[in-house]
């Protein structure tokens, strides 16, 4: 995923995601490419670094029969970004379970996930929703 074209340009590195899919951390160190006019991280890149990760890790947890995409998204810039910052996903047992029972229905489920960006010094600079579109797929006649 570091050799992906929106997160290598970001300055993007994909630091590490677990073998099952329940953990991923990524960190975006500041450069002349995602860089705002008042020298602090680009509100996209911010966003850019937290974007896949919560539709592809229940993609890989709740299997093919489902389809799973987002929905909507919302960033709340909390401090201004300065320096490396990171953010980590965790997407648990509990909530694989909660989604397949409820998806089992066939119908629509909106599951919201949220992810903070944080600074060298700990603070939260941003917060992310993701909204995902969950739907068991439908059987083909």
């Amino acid at each position: 995923m570091n050799l992906w074209p929106p997160f290598l340009g970001a300055g993007i590195t994909v630091e590490k995601i677990a073998k099952d899919f329940r953990y991923a951390k990524v960190r975006l160190k500041p450069g002349l490419l995602n860089r705002n006019i008042l020298g602090v991280h680009f509100g996209g890149s911010l966003f850019a670094m937290t974007d896949p990760f919560f539709m592809m890790m229940v993609t890989q947890n709740i299997g093919k029969e489902y389809i799973v995409w987002d929905q909507a998204a919302k960033i709340e810039f909390l401090k201004p970004g300065k320096g490396s910052v990171h953010a980590s996903f965790v997407l648990t047992q509990e909530q694989i379970d909660d989604i397949v029972n409820t998806a089992e229905s066939g119908n629509k489920i909106l599951r919201d996930f949220v992810a903070d960006v944080i600074d060298r010094e700990e603070d939260v600079v941003a917060r992310i929703t993701k909204t995902l579109y969950i739907r068991k797929k439908r059987k083909k006649s």
